[in-house]
């Protein structure tokens, strides 16, 4: 099959497929965090890219264990369990309600009763799942492209994390604000953050540097990579990074690389590791983080 790498993705040509695709991903993502305990920042909440899409990783069930696949090649979902019993949901235009309602028939249809907070997270005028007859878009060309830009992303990110000894991330999809994340630790607490919820509490209770790449929406109407350092040293949005197409966004408090400068680069991969590297060394050296401690010696 011919493909593009890192084909282009212009939001306003999918907004709306994305936006569905949205929904469908946290009503499979809550599937996930009712069934898992809790780890550290909530790192049993994400789905992980695959190669042929995006997978919740093996759930328990009692003593049962199944799994639920985004496959973006055969656009189809995939329920699987481990006595060989599966149920396949065709990705097709189908709005949010109808969605929810098949995944929740198949579960049922699979002997696994699973009940979830169906509001969605981190969304402007979230509509319940078993209410939204807003979002029913589905362009397969289009959500086949995100996926495979996660997947080359994916798989720098895991050259990027290979480097680092300290606490570090997987590296995972959130499917409540959409992104594929790796964020490496300082081994230090962080400060309380007052005035937040628990949610927010618990995924920042320790310095870090987060990378990620993110479609955009909002105030940024084009995909990008981003980097952040929580909590923020004085003197980071001075610092130079390269390279020259990225910038600090004083809107968003974090370092921006438009996907585009990475896709037309003619080495994609260097471009976006030395963007991920000096915003890493900006941060790590304005917060003192203890590098010869946390980093892998480069060959």
């Amino acid at each position: 099959m011919d493909h593009e790498a890192w084909p282009a993705l212009p939001l306003a040509e999918w907004q709306d497929t994305y936006a569905t695709l949205h929904m469908w991903t946290q009503v499979v993502g809550k599937i996930r965090l009712a069934q898992t305990p809790l780890v550290n920042h909530w790192w049993n909440v994400p789905l992980y890219v695959t190669a042929r899409g995006l997978t919740t990783s093996a759930i328990p069930y009692g003593e049962r264990t199944f799994e639920i696949d985004f496959d973006f090649i055969a656009h189809k979902l995939l329920i699987k369990c481990d006595d060989g019993a599966t149920k396949t949901i065709a990705l097709v235009p189908r709005t949010v309600a109808e969605f929810y309602r098949e995944v929740m028939a198949a579960l049922h249809a699979l002997g696994i009763e699973v009940r979830i907070w169906t509001t969605p997270c981190e969304v402007s005028d979230p509509i319940p799942f078993e209410q939204d007859d807003k979002h029913a878009a589905y362009d397969a060309e289009y959500a086949q492209r995100f996926w495979r830009i996660l997947l080359q992303a994916d798989r720098v990110f895991e050259e990027f994390r290979a480097r680092f000894i300290g606490k570090c991330s997987p590296v995972h999809f959130f499917w409540g604000s959409f992104d594929l994340a790796v964020t490496r630790f300082s081994g230090r607490r962080a400060p309380a953050r007052e005035g937040t919820d628990v949610i927010t509490r618990e995924a920042y209770s320790h310095e870090v540097i987060s990378h990620g790449f993110w479609p955009g929406s909002g105030a940024i109407q084009w995909p990008a990579f981003y980097s952040y350092t929580a909590p923020a040293p004085e003197g980071l949005q001075a610092e130079p990074i390269r390279p020259a197409a990225a910038y600090y966004s004083a809107e968003l408090k974090e370092f921006l690389l438009p996907y585009e400068a990475v896709r037309q680069a003619s080495a994609p991969d260097a471009v976006l590791l030395e963007f991920m590297q000096t915003t890493y060394e900006a941060g790590a050296r304005l917060a003192d983080w203890d590098r010869t401690e946390l980093e892998q010696a480069m060959q």
